[in-house]
């Protein structure tokens, strides 16, 4: 069993890496999110192999939209597309667009901007590419169920639940921290192609043979995409290990990895580009995540784990995550209010702006969650002190677990939204850019 699990965990970290035979950009002129100092005449695509190019193959379009790029023509064997453009003046931003039919059959598609004289912005700006849609809310909430999972339950285990446990709870525990991982794992490989389809704008099949690496290379997201992923698989292969071999004191170092690559959220998302962002900010997010995930985990833990499979460990349990969750509920709290503080520049923004909404609605369901808490600290703890076995509680941990999981899906909408603006000074009046 502990020897299919390992290599089943295997080939987790091994699926996401197939690709199948195809042409690649091997370079472009103008270069990939790159900047020139005079308007170029033509735009030029290589390509590892030949490929056959329509007419429209490169379509280079100006911020306002406008097509700029004339009919494609093919050298070097078919290696090389070329495309003349006109018109192009200094001090803008440009988009270009391409497709090519391989040998293989399938057609490949690829996005990239350069600058003339100007910073390229991120292929997630190019022009055409849409806004964050519900697609990426689900991503998110998915990666921050997986993130309460494997941070929360593991952590939970480690740092509540006593060194010796039943052999059940133990499994169990494996179980749902491995699970996490998995998903967690490929949650962060969803989102980060749905995020390149989004401005791609192509989907299905003609996805599978879509140049990602821009995104991969030249934003924040992507570049906390490959760290998170390779950390993840680490993590993954961590904890199917320690499974396997039954060594638990190895969901250690699993554990740790995982809070930090929770850092690299804050640092790649909408508020990180912010005028008024900061490295306090950025701290502050990352502390909230942490601590939200470990209270969520937490109470995952009682009514997954400790309630229906160890009842001489529910009192145990129970009372000794009261005692945390009340630091946890604390310093989430205090961080939560910061990081709101500094993404709203006026106290009328909470219901006169779209962010203001969702972060509202958060606020309501933590509330909820937090009364759901108040009343087991209130008439449940005091029983279970007291050597009672309460009934119901199972049932009313999975309903508060029920309430978490909405505050993580707010919580994805909020953290995938853009928040108010600021006004800046004309000194300091640039826009700001979301990778």
């Amino acid at each position: 069993m502990r020897r299919a699990l390992l290599a089943a965990g295997a080939l987790a970290l091994v699926v996401p890496g197939l690709a199948a035979a195809h042409a690649s950009m091997s370079g472009a002129t103008p270069a990939v999110q790159g900047t020139v100092d005079t308007p170029p005449s033509e735009v030029v695509l290589r390509f590892d192999q030949a490929v056959t190019a329509p007419p429209d193959g490169i379509v280079v379009l100006a911020s306002d939209g406008r097509t700029v790029s004339g009919a494609v023509e093919q050298s070097d064997r078919g290696t090389v597309m070329r495309a003349p453009v006109t018109g192009l003046v200094a001090g803008e931003a440009y988009t270009v667009r391409w497709r090519e039919l391989s040998a293989d059959g399938h057609i490949g598609h690829g996005v990239f901007t350069f600058g003339v004289g100007v910073e390229a912005p991120p292929p997630t700006e190019a022009v055409g590419a849409s806004g964050m849609t519900w697609r990426d809310d689900v991503a998110r909430w998915a990666l921050f169920a997986s993130l309460a999972l494997v941070l929360g339950v593991v952590g939970i285990r480690l740092l509540v639940l006593p060194r010796v446990v039943d052999e059940r709870v133990e499994q169990r525990v494996y179980l749902l921290g491995t699970l996490g991982a998995v998903l967690a794992l490929n949650a962060g490989i969803v989102g980060f192609v749905i995020r390149s389809a989004n401005a791609l704008q192509v989907s299905g099949v003609d996805l599978l043979y879509a140049d990602l690496s821009p995104f991969a290379d030249s934003t924040r997201f992507g570049t906390a995409f490959l760290v998170t992923t390779l950390g993840f698989g680490i993590c993954l292969t961590i904890l199917v290990v320690a499974w396997a071999l039954d060594r638990p004191e190895l969901r250690w170092p699993a554990f740790l990895l995982v809070i930090a690559l929770v850092w690299g959220y804050p640092l790649s998302g909408h508020q990180a580009t912010e005028p008024n962002a900061s490295v306090l900010g950025q701290i502050a997010d990352w502390v909230h995540l942490v601590t939200a995930m470990l209270w969520v985990g937490g109470v995952l833990t009682l009514a997954l784990v400790v309630w229906p499979l160890a009842p001489d460990l529910r009192r145990t349990a129970f009372l000794r995550f009261s005692r945390i969750a009340v630091v946890l509920i604390g310093v989430l709290v205090l961080a939560g209010t910061f990081v709101a503080i500094e993404r709203l520049p006026a106290l009328d923004d909470l219901w006169s702006t779209s962010y203001g909404h969702t972060l509202l609605v958060k606020i309501g369901l933590v509330l909820v969650a937090l009364a759901w808490g108040g009343i087991h600290h209130t008439f449940v703890r005091p029983r279970l002190e007291r050597g009672e076995s309460p009934s119901g509680v199972g049932r009313s941990l999975l309903g508060e677990s029920a309430v978490a999981m909405a505050v993580l899906l707010a919580a994805a909408v909020l953290v995938n939204g853009a928040p108010p603006p600021v006004e800046t000074g004309p000194s300091s009046a640039v826009p700001s850019s979301v990778p």
